[in-house]
């Protein structure tokens, strides 16, 4: 099994809880997004596991793409290992439960989207604000739990939602005060990892293979989303968010 500087991994009665760890507010570097694959990937070999929990330590679920490293990171590296992190989490073999203790902003909503069954702490906010980074908000993903206009509202605006919003919209099965949120993950856990290992897998397996069939968001993360976000975060209103977030001021914009 990988060892991981990033998150933890824990496993007890057929449950894998996975615990984003990259404080403060568990932003997305290249390392946190090598972590997230090589959890996953290793929850796949596990025979006594039969659902996974992810979720956040600290008061944040995940708070998106790490902008103090954005300048340093090569784009193509990065890229790289944010499909892998995200294909990990979206291909894991066992059914995911995403327990959304606090903010899930960006790229840590896309995690959350990409899950099973999603539950909401009452401290939880859910966003896509990177239209005001001048990056493109990944709309394939966040398809996954909206249509096609609740998707575009959120992407396009960079709109904060509410957990009561999500629960509204049908993403979020269920909004909990913070301190309920572990045990009720867990309670729901409890009942999968009940069931046949055989048939959960399966059963997992023909939830994405029927999704591939209704909408190939993965294709359509490949072909298009993946080649306008390249262009996008080498331009210079992409440098200039980072600038304008690092001096604490509200960016300005050029369209180049």
């Amino acid at each position: 099994m990988n060892e991981y500087e990033n998150v933890t991994l824990t496993v007890e009665n057929k449950i894998a809880t996975i615990r984003l760890n990259r404080p403060p507010v568990n932003a997305l570097s290249i390392g946190l997004y090598r972590d997230i694959a090589a959890v996953f990937d290793d929850v796949n070999t596990m025979d006594d596991v039969n659902v996974a929990i992810i979720t956040g330590n600290g008061r944040c679920f995940c708070a998106g793409r790490d902008l103090k490293t954005a300048e340093t990171e090569d784009p193509k590296v990065r890229a790289k290992h944010v499909k892998a992190g995200l294909h990990a989490v979206y291909h894991c073999e066992v059914p995911v439960i995403a327990a959304v203790n606090g903010p899930a902003m960006g790229a840590g909503f896309c995690i959350a989207a990409l899950c099973d069954m999603v539950l909401a702490s009452e401290q939880a906010v859910f966003g896509m604000p990177e239209i005001d980074a001048g990056v493109n908000p990944s709309v394939a993903t966040i398809l996954r739990g909206f249509n096609q206009f609740q998707a575009r509202a959120m992407a396009f605006t960079g709109e904060r939602y509410t957990p009561e919003d999500m629960y509204r919209l049908g993403m979020v099965r269920k909004v909990v005060p913070a301190d309920e949120l572990i045990p009720e993950a867990m309670k729901l856990a409890e009942v999968l990892a009940a069931k046949s290992p055989l048939a959960l897998r399966s059963a997992k397996w023909s939830a994405n293979e029927a999704e591939l069939l209704i909408a190939n968001f993965e294709q359509v993360y490949r072909s298009v989303e993946s080649r306008v976000s390249d262009a996008n975060l080498n331009s210079n209103d992409r440098r200039e968010a980072a600038r304008a977030f690092a001096e604490h001021r509200a960016p300005v914009f050029t369209g180049s």
